[in-house]
């Protein structure tokens, strides 16, 4: 197993190298000395020198070598490789490609292009080209092109005299002891992804969103019987299996250029259509299912659009090297893919449109690799952990939401690993039973086993369902050779792939087929969209058996409010989860994964983390902690791990028994979240920690002093009549108004909606700030106002209809006339008399109040007063309006409380947590900040309360006259003496709170 290799004995290796090739330099650079030489005499010691075990001594499985030697890639049609894939936790980091020394790897073009291509095609950051003479680094974020120079992309050159100058950087980028401490990943970060960074999963989607644009608008042309179901289909099918009969032939599956010749032919279509015919023969796989499939023999295609979406796979057209391009990339792209389908107009025309359901989302959500194989190791792999291959036959696994297959491909992958690496250390005594062929691999018999006995999956999406299918039969194919194919036709008489109908099925995993006996009445197109699903009938022996073992998944991240009342009707009366608010469907989905397990079963989920403290969540987190379920939770905070939407999550991870305790682990925001899921400790939790109340977790130091804290029953709930949000105008533009001159009666102000000045009486224009106007102990003085439309009547406030409003204030309606088609377009209900009115009105007679004005969202407590009750805001501010138990109180010693230290401790302890270290200071997190000892008859209490209500003002003043002082010297004077009535006022709050010197310190390192 090799050491370790300390830096300076590194150092030593490489310069021996170095100076061994100095002497023979000239000797090498001759056409005899070959690559294969070069790799063994000095690239293999060079890296072995950075730590790298370059032979494999370790025994690890191949999945899990440190270092794959050649990667098997096909490129036109001769077979070549990347020399070496440089890989951490599974996962490929670098391509390394050889070359003899009489090759000129700075100005030849070919070496280049190659490990791009290979680079870029696999995903793939950065890639090297080395003879050891010369040492070429390129960014392969970048989509290479045949006619690129050598210099193209290249990020950093090295000649061999110059290895030990660049030491440090060679070892501090490349040197294996170096990259799990994401010294790689910055370097990749900050010498890549420049201008013109063009992902190969980027435009792969752009070229298959140009394939069903083609074939669709082709297909609704040329075929008017075929209606808009069918149409997504045919196109969905042809597409699935061109991208699978050109990546069975990179991968030496099939003759390469088998579709290039069938785009040659006339009725391309036709011809294509044979080689589909042929594929059904030998795989088997419902791909090419013709029986099933009773649409695309009848098409009629031009042969220009099947030509150019052939063409647009081959050399020189194409970039993608197929081989090489993980399942990952593919499912990531079909991902996105899925989330648009074909609509057909009146006229029979296609067009593409985003889908409702991925609108509601706001976006796709594709789980990277190294979130899958976390959650599979930690599920999957505690399952089969110390087994036998007879016992893991019986091992299901499920995603109930498995989009384009990603997490059951991570889980076959693990399984297909897993049992080669059994068999190779338990070789079985019979050479018939060998699972393994000649090479070491797994056989295409075993690979299929696998398949059919582990792996299963739901989704509401038929199309999803088909891909998923596809990615596995590739994962499946992985390997394979003509040769390894035609021999298992031969000798067992049966085809390749399995047919995984009864594996990956179609569906709504959270609808059962009890959903129609309320609704016998329903359309076919809406029981399609419902498209309930009976688990019982489509896995009936594994339901016999308990359940599934494994339940792993990203589920659907909609809104609750965006899903049609029959379904939710629905979901209220089978789910405890749906109990709350405007829940979200994951919720739903957590309960339905954990019900499909069977005892002592795993379920591992990304999801958003707002369940934790949500409203909504209160169902799921009872659910939850009742049954002692929680296992393992790895809390992202505000990190984020999906590309192409914002969203906080976590993994979840349960198990079927009784867990006393469940491991926690948070990783900081700005961490490497793939490097700080290994790295970062798991703390353990007793599970009475968990219940239906909102879930926090903070670290034991931090959970004492909350604890401490709490002890003070009394909260600011208590002496409060309301914390209320501010108002909607539905158009801020039409009714924020910027103040330009005051003329007593009226005022000219600039309209951004007009973009020109209006006239409008004073009497129904407010003061208003925004959330960067709330400064601490201060507020900015604002131009802005707000046009308000309304009037109080006995304590009421009321709308001005529009026709008093012409009356009293002609200037004011004359402008919502003009504006009045704009306003009507809001999403709300109106009339004529009332079009003029918020979108929505909140709490109007509590802005008139003195009130503490809080922002919704916050980096540190930036709080302030409104003692005049005169300012108005809108929703992104919390305003608190104080209640009679407050008699004997100042209010400035509630905003000394609110600014204090010990306040903002407790909201980022209880809080939920946004990007940039951020946090939400809405109702539900500042109503239950429990106050000191609030019996302000104890004199030490009287005390400290006029302390802090003495130091509040003199705060407020200072920062007024921080306001309006202009010179340097004064401002810092007027600064030094805030901080100073800040640091009192923290002082006075800690011997409130009792708090010793140790909890303190704890409390201002937040």
């Amino acid at each position: 197993m090799p050491k370790t290799i300390p830096k300076q004995k590194a150092y030593q290796k490489i310069k021996k190298l170095v100076e061994r090739f100095q002497e023979h330099v000239e000797e090498y650079k001759r056409n005899n000395y070959n690559e294969h030489q070069t790799r063994v005499d000095y690239i293999n010691p060079f890296f072995k020198a950075l730590g790298w075990d370059m032979d494999n001594e370790q025994g690890f499985a191949e999945a899990y070598r440190e270092v794959i030697h050649e990667d098997k890639v096909k490129v036109g049609s001769s077979t070549k490789a990347p020399d070496y894939g440089f890989t951490l936790f599974g996962q490929r980091k670098f391509f390394v490609d050889a070359k003899k020394p009489a090759v000129n790897i700075k100005g030849d073009i070919a070496p280049a292009y190659q490990v791009r291509r290979y680079g870029w095609s696999a995903k793939v950051p950065v890639s090297i080209v080395t003879d050891f003479e010369e040492f070429s680094i390129y960014d392969c974020t970048k989509k290479p092109k045949p006619t690129d120079k050598a210099s193209v992309s290249r990020i950093k050159y090295i000649t061999y005299d110059q290895y030990l100058a660049e030491f440090d950087f060679l070892w501090d980028v490349f040197a294996k002891e170096n990259l799990p401490k994401g010294r790689f990943d910055k370097y990749v970060q900050s010498d890549t992804r420049k201008k013109g960074t063009a992902t190969v999963d980027d435009e792969f989607l752009k070229s298959i969103e140009q394939w069903r644009t083609y074939l669709a608008t082709n297909i609704a042309l040329r075929n008017k019987p075929l209606n808009e179901d069918e149409i997504n289909y045919a196109v969905q099918k042809i597409i699935d299996r061109i991208i699978f009969l050109r990546m069975c032939e990179d991968r030496g599956v099939e003759q390469y250029g088998n579709l290039k010749k069938a785009a040659e032919e006339k009725d391309t279509y036709g011809c294509l259509f044979t080689l589909f015919t042929i594929a059904d023969e030998k795989y088997n796989s419902g791909l090419f299912d013709f029986q099933e499939d009773k649409i695309t023999a009848k098409l009629v295609i031009d042969d220009k659009v099947i030509k150019s979406i052939i063409n647009d796979l081959y050399y020189p057209n194409c970039e993608y090297e197929f081989s090489v391009m993980p399942a990952d990339i593919l499912g990531s792209v079909y991902e996105r893919f899925l989330g648009k389908t074909i609509r057909l107009t009146k006229a029979h025309y296609a067009k593409i449109e985003e889908k409702p359901e991925v609108r509601k989302a706001g976006g796709v959500y594709y789980t990277p690799k190294y979130i899958v194989d976390y959650i599979v190791e930690n599920t999957v792999g505690k399952l089969i952990e110390g087994k036998t291959p007879k016992q893991i036959e019986k091992i299901k696994i499920c995603d109930p939401a498995c989009g384009s297959g990603s997490f059951l491909i991570g889980a076959y992958q693990y399984m297909l690993e897993w049992h080669l690496k059994y068999y190779i250390d338990n070789p079985p005594k019979k050479k018939k039973d060998n699972p393994l062929t000649p090479d070491g691999n797994l056989t295409t018999a075993e690979k299929k086993r696998i398949l059919l006995n582990n792996i299963f999956g739901v989704d509401i999406d038929a199309q999803a369902v088909e891909v998923t299918k596809l990615n596995l039969l590739l994962k499946a194919l992985e390997g394979e050779t003509q040769a390894s194919i035609n021999q298992q036709m031969q000798l067992f008489h049966e085809r390749v792939l399995p047919n995984l109908g009864n594996n990956i099925k179609c569906g709504n995993s959270l609808i059962g087929p009890d959903f129609y006996d309320d609704q016998l009445d329903l359309f076919p197109d809406q029981m399609k969209k419902i498209n309930a699903f009976d688990w019982g009938q489509g896995f009936p022996d594994i339901l016999k058996q308990g359940g599934f073992d494994a339940v792993i998944g990203n589920p659907p991240y909609v809104r609750i409010q965006t899903i049609k009342k029959i379904e939710t009707d629905y979901y209220k009366s089978n789910y405890n989860s749906a109990v709350a608010g405007n829940y979200d469907m994951y919720v739903l989905f957590i309960e339905k994964g954990f019900g499909l397990l069977k005892q002592h079963g795993n379920f591992g989920f990304i999801l958003p983390h707002k369940f934790f403290q949500a409203k909504y969540g209160v169902g799921i987190r009872k659910y939850l902690s009742t049954k002692n379920s929680v296992y393992q939770i790895n809390d992202f905070s505000t990190n984020q791990i999906f590309n192409t939407a914002a969203t906080y999550t976590c993994l979840l991870f349960l198990k079927k028994q009784f867990n006393s305790t469940f491991n926690y682990q948070k990783i900081e925001l700005g961490k490497s979240v793939s490097t700080a899921l290994n790295d970062v400790q798991l703390v353990e939790i007793t599970s009475k920690k968990l219940s239906e109340d909102i879930w926090n977790f903070n670290t034991p130091e931090k959970e004492r002093i909350l604890e401490k804290l709490k002890e003070k029953k009394c909260t600011l709930s208590h002496f409060t009549t309301k914390i209320f949000k501010g108002s909607s105008t539905g158009n801020d533009k039409i009714y924020l108004l910027d103040l330009q001159k005051n003329y007593g009666n009226t005022s000219i102000l600039y309209s951004a909606y007009l973009d020109k000045n209006i006239e409008i009486e004073n009497e129904l224009l407010q003061l208003f700030v925004s959330g960067s106007d709330i400064r601490r102990y201060s507020i900015n003085v604002t131009t802005k106002r707000l046009l308000f439309p309304y009037q109080e009547i006995n304590g009421k406030v009321e709308l001005i209809q529009i026709e008093e409003l012409s009356k009293k204030f002609p200037l004011c309606a004359d402008y919502l006339v003009n504006v009045r088609s704009e306003l009507q377009s809001r999403k709300i209900e109106t009339s004529n008399l009332n079009f003029h009115k918020y979108s929505a009105a909140r709490s109007l007679i509590e802005y008139r109040q003195e009130k503490i004005i809080i922002p919704d969202i916050l980096i540190e407590n930036r709080i302030s007063i409104d003692i005049e009750g005169n300012l108005f805001h809108g929703p992104a501010i919390h305003s608190i309006v104080f209640n009679e138990n407050t008699i004997d109180y100042d209010k400035f010693y509630f905003l000394g409380l609110l600014n204090s230290k010990v306040f903002w401790f407790f909201i980022t302890c209880t809080s939920t947590a946004l990007r940039g270290d951020a946090y939400r200071l809405i109702p539900e997190f500042l109503n239950p900040f429990p106050l000191p000892d609030t019996d302000i008859t104890k004199s030490n209490n009287k005390k400290i309360h006029d302390q802090i209500v003495k130091l509040v003002d003199n705060l407020l003043n200072l920062n007024k006259q921080l306001q309006t002082t202009k010179l340097e010297t004064q401002r810092q004077q007027i600064q030094r003496a805030i901080d100073h009535s800040e640091k009192k006022i923290d002082e006075l709050v800690y011997e409130l709170y009792g708090l010793s010197e140790e909890e303190i310190k704890i409390i201002e390192n937040i």
